[in-house]
């Protein structure tokens, strides 16, 4: 099935179904209800009920809503549009989380904070419906009541019965242009509009100026936020070797023009793939795979019998990377700081092992690979942990969870394994350092920092290196010889990558 236009604002428009089973912002007029009290559903229906435990979930347990919302699928028994329509219920309203607060303060009259969390969570689910998706505004309304009866109670029914009439008086585009009015400053007002933090939104754009110049950060800041709100298409990885494309191909999935070893699946679920079950295929974005080939494919000179995943987990990475240096004989070593992690590296690598690859999954402090194997490795790879704001497209609650307090401490760890890695990596070797991030305090500055205490590294331009399926060479990465990807100019995660070159000496 093709994918459906785009519309201008950046989001997809619904499929057909059900009256109240679209996706999509609605255009046109609002929808009164003619519905009578008595007509009015007394019971949620389970689509709308998953969502809200889902996000109950990420609120009260800090869970991960991608994690969260398969199971609530599965123990549901929802399939199909019902499940479609309980996902993009659930990631449409945590993306747009910061909006619908501000329209629901508004609607209320009180802040947010002033409502009990529970009613928070239906109010949103509500608006979601109304302003987000195709949901006729009696469905909306009258649903998201009889969830609130059913998940908090009755007095909270008839709260949240008020607040969504007054929602769906206006659509969404006029709902914006009333919240933004009184703002003056233009990055406040991006940042309301298209539900991101003023303080991501500011992150974001001195990674465009620094990436792709002033000119172009003005132009294009816009469309890489409605790239986060426009959700990211299944990507899945054919580890090469292991034979996994034509079983992809006969489940419907196409292969990408992003990288080389990148499919699209439009739609089912990849759990129920044989080959992805094996190992010899894997979830994971096109960004990901790109850095990772690029590490694998880098020129280098001499032995190329040791690689390093110094951060494996959970293993995507990894798994591409043992398929890559199965037919070379190279031995890869996926290291991992916690054991839970560590298991799940031990479970996606199963093919590859069968494959033949050579694989030591083990347990230890990345940052201190260094000094107990010093220039033990060929190629090394730095996946360091970092505040995702890359992957906010795929990941809907990251962008409410992170703080800039977080840099304060994500910044002295990923200097600390990158040193690390310099040190594990034998003359003449290659370390890859990547961050799921377009934040400069956790990309080039971070390389910047680190290249200074070690001034015999020498960067590689890593920019000829990603190729797309032809093996044309992408473009838009930035001045070099890092790399930057974007969700809106290349279709990825906002991937990070810069490779380095150990000199032929030790590192001391």
């Amino acid at each position: 099935m093709p994918e459906p236009r785009r519309r201008p604002d950046g989001e997809r428009p619904g499929r057909g179904g059900a009256a109240d089973r679209g996706q999509g912002q609605r255009r046109g007029p609002r929808r009164r209800s003619a519905q009578t009290p008595a007509q009015r559903a007394r019971q949620a229906d389970p689509a709308r009920a998953v969502a809200f435990r889902v996000l109950r979930q990420v609120d009260t347990e800090e869970a991960f809503a991608n994690l969260v919302l398969p199971g609530a699928l599965r123990s549901a028994g929802l399939r199909g549009r019902d499940a479609a329509f309980a996902t993009e219920l659930s990631y449409g309203s945590l993306r747009l989380l910061g909006l619908y607060d501000a329209v629901v303060a508004a609607a209320a009259g009180r802040p947010v904070e002033e409502i009990d969390g529970p009613v928070r969570i239906v109010l949103r689910l509500g608006v979601h419906q109304l302003l987000g998706m195709r949901v006729p505004d009696h469905a909306a309304v009258s649903a998201t009541v009889a969830l609130a009866r059913q998940e908090v109670g009755q007095g909270a029914a008839g709260f949240v019965n008020a607040v969504l009439r007054r929602v769906s008086e206006q659509d969404r585009q006029a709902w914006v242009a009333r919240l933004v009015e009184p703002v003056t400053d233009p990055l406040a007002r991006l940042a309301l509009e298209h539900s991101h933090p003023e303080w991501v939104v500011r992150a974001l754009r001195a990674g465009l100026v620094s990436a792709r110049g002033p000119e172009a950060a003005e132009e294009e800041l816009a469309r890489l936020l409605a790239a986060h709100n426009t959700p990211g298409p299944l990507m899945l990885a054919a580890r090469p070797g292991l034979g996994a494309e034509q079983e992809l191909e006969d489940a419907g999935a196409t292969p990408s023009p992003v990288a080389p070893t990148a499919w699209t699946l439009p739609q089912g679920d990849p759990g129920a793939l044989g080959s992805v079950r094996e190992g010899r295929a894997a979830v994971q974005d096109a960004g990901s795979q790109l850095l990772t080939l690029a590490l694998a494919q880098a020129p280098l000179d001499g032995s190329d019998e040791q690689w390093l995943d110094l951060c494996a987990g959970p293993g995507g990475k990894a798994g591409l990377l043992a398929a890559l240096a199965a037919p070379r004989g190279a031995l890869l070593r996926a290291n991992e700081v916690s054991e839970h992690r560590a298991e799940l590296v031990r479970h996606t690598l199963v093919g590859p092992v069968h494959g033949g690859a050579r694989v030591d999954v083990t347990v230890g402090d990345g940052r201190e690979v260094g000094t107990v194997q010093p220039q033990t490795y060929d190629r090394v790879l730095v996946d360091a942990p970092c505040t995702g704001l890359g992957a906010l497209r795929r990941r809907p609650e990251a962008r409410w969870r992170r703080s800039p307090q977080d840099l304060t401490t994500l910044g002295p760890l990923q200097r600390a394994l990158l040193d690390s890695a310099l040190r594990a990596t034998r003359p003449g070797g290659l370390v890859a350092y990547a961050t799921c991030s377009p934040h400069l305090a956790e990309t080039e500055l971070v390389v910047r920092d680190v290249l200074k205490r070690h001034p015999g590294v020498e960067p590689f331009d890593v920019r000829p290196l990603l190729r797309d399926r032809s093996g044309t060479p992408l473009t838009d990465l930035g001045p070099g010889p890092w790399a930057q990807l974007w969700p809106h100019l290349h279709g990825t995660d906002g991937m990070f990558v810069a490779l380095l070159r150990v000199p032929g000496r030790s590192l001391g």
